[in-house]
């Protein structure tokens, strides 16, 4: 073989090597935990989820695939990398720089601790990246903010206490008040929207963060049975359908019933409870809304455009920073609007909530 013909061999066999190269590469993208396709190619196009925790259903049954799935509907070639704290702001940041090294453009975030985590918001804004505040506002630079009127559900919350109380809401009745995780925002607002509707209505005689723990609210309660007496306690404010739940278990062993008791998120156990009588209300706050919205926010800001048809208002972090924000309606839900609400979202089924022990309750409310 002469020199020339040795030299169109061996080109020949380069490029087909690297030919073979790029093939193995693409039939070699990898699925991650969460089921997002990593795709080198699509590495321009790929958004975070960090979610909190997976203790509140509502994060892993609904916002993930919400979310998930209007980014398809928005950008069929984007990637979702998506990741759970399980309630550890430590293992957050992690993620977070997890996310960073994978080159995503834009983060969504639901804080467990908004501000533990804004020098990781930072870091990333630093890096290029923009930052959507999802559900809880964090501390930090982010672009935008998607949440419901905060102070809002507190306020429907105290409103459904005071409505199941009744005439005996009164001065003298003695409230109990398990309020969320002071390190969460939204536990604030919560509060303080519960505060304006029911200070001067009642008698708010225990007060204490459950960290939006069950366990932690059930001691809580029990703490406060111990303190107030059973018989003195006129109702129970949870900030939270999980909440509600160690409290309502509490409240059962401590022979109390008969009791209101609040809660939110709509959780499909906290709907059960209220038809079966021993949780009064919860709120409801349309989980794809907000996801959608959310989706939508971060694609435009993937493409490098305004979010302000989003985002038509502003919120003013802990650290100071003013966020283009869009904040959604949240609705008070009790036994006489679970049909108009949950049922007509399609969160659930009847087939869900009617189960067992509840199809009577549900036959009662004419869900069945």
């Amino acid at each position: 073989m002469n020199a020339t013909m040795r030299r169109v061999v061996i080109g020949t066999a380069a490029v087909s090597m690297a030919l073979s190269m790029a093939a193995c590469g693409k039939a070699g993208d990898k699925k991650d935990d969460s089921g997002s396709t990593k795709n080198s190619s699509s590495g321009g196009k790929t958004i975070g989820l960090l979610l909190p925790d997976s203790v509140t259903a509502r994060y892993e049954k609904f916002d993930h695939p919400f979310f998930q799935a209007k980014i398809k509907s928005l950008c069929s070639d984007c990637t979702v990398e998506y990741a759970n704290a399980a309630g550890d702001a430590a293992k957050q940041a992690q993620q977070v720089s997890s996310m960073i090294t994978k080159g995503v453009k834009v983060i969504v975030i639901s804080a467990q601790d908004s501000a533990a985590i804004k020098s990781s918001i930072q870091t990333a804004v630093n890096k290029g990246i923009k930052v959507v505040a999802y559900d809880r506002l964090a501390q930090g630079p982010v672009s935008g903010y998607v949440s419901f009127d905060n102070v809002k559900v507190g306020e429907l919350q105290g409103q459904g206490l005071l409505d199941a109380l009744g005439s005996k809401a009164t001065k003298s009745s003695k409230v109990v008040m398990i309020n969320g995780d002071d390190a969460d925002p939204n536990a604030a607002q919560f509060k303080q929207g519960a505060h304006k509707v029911l200070d001067g209505k009642v008698d708010i005689a225990y007060e204490q963060s459950g960290l939006w723990k069950d366990s932690v609210a059930a001691q809580k309660m029990k703490a406060a049975i111990t303190q107030l007496g059973a018989k003195k306690i006129a109702g129970v404010y949870s900030a939270n359908d999980d909440m509600a739940a160690g409290i309502a278990t509490t409240l059962k062993g401590a022979g109390i019933s008969g009791i209101p008791l609040t809660g939110q998120d709509a959780e499909l156990a906290g709907i059960q409870r209220i038809l079966a009588g021993t949780q009064s209300s919860t709120v409801y706050k349309p989980f794809k809304q907000e996801a959608d919205t959310a989706a939508e926010m971060a694609y435009d800001l993937l493409q490098g455009k305004s979010i302000s048809s989003l985002a038509t208002t502003t919120q003013t972090s802990a650290s100071g920073d003013k966020v283009p924000s869009d904040l959604l309606t949240p609705i008070s839900v009790t036994k006489s609007n679970i049909k108009e609400t949950v049922l007509k979202d399609k969160i659930y089924t009847v087939q869900e909530i009617c189960t067992g022990e509840f199809a009577k309750a549900c036959k009662s409310a004419g869900l069945q």
